[in-house]
């Protein structure tokens, strides 16, 4: 609509003769993209984008769509038309038109409609929480498993997202159910994404979603929060299973936003557009031609078969590099190699190519730097640093935290997006738990204790600002922010986790880390809260559903106690990073404020020495001071709880 209608001279005059409009960047204004999607979706039974709103001065919509064409066809009424008509009967009966918008509010509003929650008993023993929340899993777990795509991987057909929340809450499961299939639909996915076209196999990093059933042809797109999500479904899974490929596709991913996404200051991009002059795909795409010039012919012939680059091609004529029907341990006996030799070659060749591909026209950088997605890059860093032991990930997530600390939260209110020397918007609360997310994952990295005291503070003035008093969760937009038609409140998890789900995990964490009841009280009611939205479809949450999973297991910390610089802590640390433990929490002593963890002053500091107590339930352990010492405890007390 962009090319076809707003940028044309004949629906400009229209618009500017009898219309004020507004452009809304719906990653700057979640809210407002929320609110009128809604009216969308009850109006005409479907939304999505681009999304347009016909509304009154006083914001009250009374037409709505998705795309139309700049004149009318094929039944589908016609921008132009549109305004034509709507201006005419707005010059004719205005008053029928404010009537109709007046009805669309009160129909929309209204409770049932809206969705919105009913005031709930927290306290209500009646409810068996184990049980209700363990039925909530597993009828997630059969819908995805019913879902699966045991062909392709990733669940349902075209056009296929990511949907990287579905695949963390599979590995909890499978961790939690051994026997189930769990294990196996994560792989296949995992395995299909990454072969496919929807990877960048020469510039690293995953596309928007693939068009395809197959993974193949990708919408070009590359999204920060993607990649942060893919990021940590990877090294989740390398903890879990071990398989160097994981730690690799991480590791490129990782590669890819530092390269690519990272600002001068250190905060992270936000997007990378598909088009480049004007076409959709053509920076990524490849022809053996093309590679021969590069590489030479007998290098290319070789890199073209790894990678399925033909003279015919799989995308107009020309080829999205992609390993779906390449076995490379079958290439290499072929080509008489070593695997080895030829993951060299081709690493070799594919440098070679990415510095080639550097020189053509690149497609547009969105540079806006957004909380939110931030505070989740920053997770998916320290994550990586903890696990895949690269201290420059952990160097990028302490210099993208404090950018954000020092840019987007004057005097303690986060903000939603830093441009061009310019922070704007009042934080929503997605920006609020996703940041609070990667303080948490800094704090677990390298226990320096300013990570969880601002996640501490954070949340205080989340629950300030976002809380519902009444129905409980927590409302997008905060008290302070800007009225709308409505307050909106979020808990699906789509394409990203919502700022509820994230919330409701990181008030667990925080209750554990502190021992502090407040928090565990949070945390039960927001727990609560959406049970019944939760009881129509389980699979639709499984970012919440995680934090369900995590409050079933009993509290298990590590605590370190010793001097956060002694040689013996980094061993003892790459121990316990190395097994897959999504409801252990790691704290130390050391450098931790009595105000914020009272609990753990009270272990005893041994001279040159760091020991590492196992707890549960706030019950320890003997202390153990060797990685095998603790790699035995950690197994032997998972098992038995």
């Amino acid at each position: 609509m962009e090319r076809e209608s707003f940028e044309d001279t004949e629906v400009a005059e229209l618009l500017n003769r009898s219309f004020v409009a507004i452009k809304v960047d719906r990653e700057e204004r979640p809210d407002i993209d929320h609110l009128y999607m809604e009216f969308c979706q009850a109006l005409t039974g479907s939304g999505g984008w681009p999304l347009t709103i016909l509304m009154t001065p006083e914001k009250q919509p009374f037409y709505t769509g998705t795309y139309f064409p700049k004149h009318s066809r094929y039944g589908r009424p016609g921008l132009v038309d549109i305004l034509s008509q709507v201006s005419e009967l707005w010059e004719k009966d205005e008053e029928k038109l404010r009537k109709s918008a007046k009805e669309i509010i009160r129909a929309i509003t209204s409770p049932k409609k809206q969705g919105l929650l009913e005031p709930q008993n927290l306290g209500d023993n009646s409810l068996d929480f184990r049980s209700w929340a363990s039925d909530l899993i597993e009828q997630a777990y059969q819908t995805l498993a019913k879902n699966f795509d045991s062909r392709f991987g990733g669940f349902g057909q075209a056009p296929k997202f990511p949907s990287p929340h579905n695949l963390t809450f599979l590995l909890r499961y499978a961790k939690d159910h051994p026997e189930s299939q769990a294990n196996t639909m994560i792989r296949k996915t995992l395995d299909s994404m990454g072969q496919g076209g929807i990877y960048d196999h020469i510039g690293f990093g995953f596309a928007r979603y693939s068009t395809d059933q197959k993974w193949l042809v990708p919408h070009f797109e590359k999204m920060l929060y993607d990649n942060a999500l893919l990021a940590i479904s990877y090294i989740e899974m390398y903890q879990a299973q071990k398989e160097p490929r994981d730690a690799q596709k991480a590791k490129e991913i990782l590669t890819y936003v530092l390269r690519d996404m990272t600002s001068p200051e250190g905060g992270f991009y936000s997007a990378e557009d598909a088009d480049s002059e004007g076409v959709e795909g053509k920076f990524y795409v490849w022809t053996p031609a093309e590679i021969d010039e590069v590489l030479g012919k007998d290098r290319s012939m070789l890199f073209c078969e790894a990678f399925n680059i033909t003279v015919t091609g799989n995308f107009e004529g020309k080829s999205i590099p992609n390993q779906l029907s390449v076995s490379l341990e079958e290439l290499a006996r072929k080509h008489h190699l070593s695997f080895e030799a030829l993951t060299a070659l081709l690493e070799e060749d594919r440098q070679k190519l990415w510095q080639s591909r550097e020189k053509r026209i690149h497609p547009h950088k969105d540079d806006k730097i957004l909380t939110s997605w931030n505070g989740i890059m920053i997770a998916a860093l320290a994550k990586g640093g903890q696990v895949l032991g690269d201290a420059q990930y952990i160097q990028a997530a302490e210099k993208a935290a404090h950018f954000i600390l020092e840019n987007l939260c004057p005097n303690g209110r986060l903000l939603v997006r830093f441009r061009e020397g310019n922070a704007a918007y009042l934080g929503y609360l997605d920006d609020y738990a996703f940041f609070i997310w990667g303080l948490l994952e800094l704090y677990m990295t390298g226990g320096k204790s300013q990570y969880l005291k601002m996640a501490l503070s954070l949340q205080e003035k989340l629950d300030t600002l976002f809380m519902d008093e009444e129905a409980g969760g927590y409302y997008l937009t905060g008290s302070d922010a800007e009225e709308l038609l409505l307050r909106p409140k979020e808990i699906y998890d789509g394409a990203l986790p919502s700022g509820n789900s994230i919330t409701a995990l990181n008030l667990l964490r925080l209750a554990r880390l502190t021992g502090d009841e407040r928090w565990e009280l949070r945390a039960e009611q927001q727990l609560l809260s959406f049970r019944s939205t939760l009881d129509k479809y389980p699979a639709g949450y499984t970012a919440f559903l995680q934090a369900l999973q995590y409050a079933l297991h009993p509290s298990q910390e590590l605590l370190f106690v010793g001097p956060l610089d002694h040689p013996g802590l980094l061993p003892l640390k790459q121990t316990f990073f190395s097994q897959f433990l999504p409801y252990s929490s790691l704290l130390y002593h050391d450098g931790t404020l009595g105000e914020l963890l009272p609990w753990v002053q009270d272990y005893p500091l041994e001279p040159d020495k760091v020991l590492a107590y196992f707890c549960t339930n706030f019950t320890c352990q003997k202390p153990v001071e060797s990685p095998g010492e603790l790699e035995t405890l950690l197994k032997n007390s998972i098992k038995n709880t």
